[in-house]
């Protein structure tokens, strides 16, 4: 096995590189190393990606005809590793990284023109309207209902844990349709735009004090049948696909050694690197490696027209439980000195910033000010997009045949 990356390989490297220097700027990457959640905020998010459009880099894992990029699978692992390196802020996921391939996967040719160019452009924002009150991970007991009217459907119910709800103009939103089934039938899959008479979106402020997901209410909101993305009553289908590139249609890995790396540098720079916590970190480094070379053979069966399938879940578990791992680490590693968020306010309203103070000091990829924020919001992160719990069953039935 040849381990070595080709000469056209290293000088991509070394575009990549030479790209992050001249453009990644200061303030970015400033950012990038105080986040507490594993979503940029819209305006740091959206400046970031408009750099990445205008080199045509936002999207590369999509098809060549809607914006994507001809890549190997090692240009595609160098460019992830780089940009992690490097300290790139993460682009919010919704739009690039489910609603684009839900698109691509099962969308309409006019729905394709339409919104592809609008995801990667950032002039339509998306939340995710999945999960509601009484059905998480047990998606398929959804029951908000959408219910024909002309060329429209009047959808009436509630959504629950919507990450940026709060900003989004879009929302790509399973419905109920029909009632007379199984669960997994009758539901539809629908784009609703958020500035519709009779959306209300309210606030939910995180144990971190962070206000990143919100409550959606639905009365009586009219959206057009050209929204339905598929088949109605056959959502379900285009949800499973979706859900397949959320849980495993990204790398971890990079991410996290990169995290791991900082983590043992500054361990290091402080005189606290002892032979325990070294032996911690390079046992964390040895699973995140093994996460990452199943993340590159995935990639290679994406590359060449699959999906993530049952691996979607195993990368989602490992790479979450890997990401609360680390937050116990640096949380370890900072002891006293870790300090809860306090985030600021100008009104009784509550938290409206989720950063903290930018000339906060730095703690390796957590600092002293947001380690706590850090590890409070990483216990969401086996709970979103299917809870682990479910995420082993999923596998022990499709793989085991349990």
């Amino acid at each position: 096995m040849d381990l070595a990356f080709k000469p056209d390989e290293e000088a991509f490297r070394e575009e990549v590189r030479d790209f992050l220097a001249d453009n990644l700027t200061e303030d970015l990457r400033r950012y990038a190393a105080r986040m507490t959640s594993v979503y940029t905020e819209k305006e740091i998010g959206l400046a970031w990606q408009k750099i990445l459009v205008d080199k045509g880099w936002a999207a590369p894992s999509w098809p060549v005809e809607y914006g994507g990029c001809d890549w190997s699978l090692a240009q595609h692992y160098i460019f992830d590793v780089e940009m992690a390196r490097a300290g790139a802020p993460p682009l919010s996921p919704m739009g690039i990284g489910m609603c684009g391939p839900a698109l691509i996967g099962h969308g309409s040719k006019a729905q394709k023109d339409y919104y592809l160019p609008r995801i990667l452009s950032g002039e339509d924002f998306w939340c995710q309207g999945y999960s509601e009150p009484h059905a998480g991970s047990d998606l398929a007991a959804l029951t908000m209902s959408a219910v024909e009217d002309g060329d429209d459907f009047i959808c009436n119910g509630q959504k629950i844990w919507t990450t940026h709800g709060h900003v989004a103009n879009m929302c790509f939103c399973l419905v109920r349709t029909d009632s007379s089934g199984k669960l997994q039938q009758g539901i539809t899959f629908i784009l609703i735009d958020m500035n519709s008479p009779g959306v209300r979106v309210d606030p939910i402020v995180m144990t971190s004090g962070e206000h990143i997901q919100n409550s959606l209410f639905f009365t009586d909101v009219r959206v057009p049948k050209k929204n339905v993305v598929g088949e109605v009553n056959h959502g379900w289908t285009v949800a499973k696909y979706l859900l397949e590139f959320e849980r495993g249609g990204h790398a971890y890995g990079p991410r996290l050694i990169a995290r791991l790396e900082a983590l043992r540098r500054h361990a290091a720079e402080q005189d606290l690197l002892t032979a325990d916590f070294a032996g911690k970190i390079s046992l964390a480094e040895a699973d995140a490696t093994a996460l990452e070379a199943a993340e590159m053979q995935l990639m290679a069966e994406l590359a060449g027209g699959g999906t993530p399938g049952l691996k979607g879940s195993m990368m989602k578990i490992r790479g979450t439980e890997l990401s609360q791992h680390i937050t116990e680490l640096a949380i370890e590693l900072a002891g006293l000195y870790v300090q809860p968020f306090q985030p600021h306010h100008t009104s009784p309203g509550g938290p409206v910033t989720t950063a903290p103070p930018s000339n906060a000091p730095l703690v390796g990829p957590e600092s002293a000010v947001t380690s706590s924020a850090k590890y409070f919001n990483d216990r969401a992160g086996s709970i979103y997009a299917g809870s682990n719990e479910i995420q082993r069953n999923i596998l022990a039935k499709g793989q085991l045949r349990l």
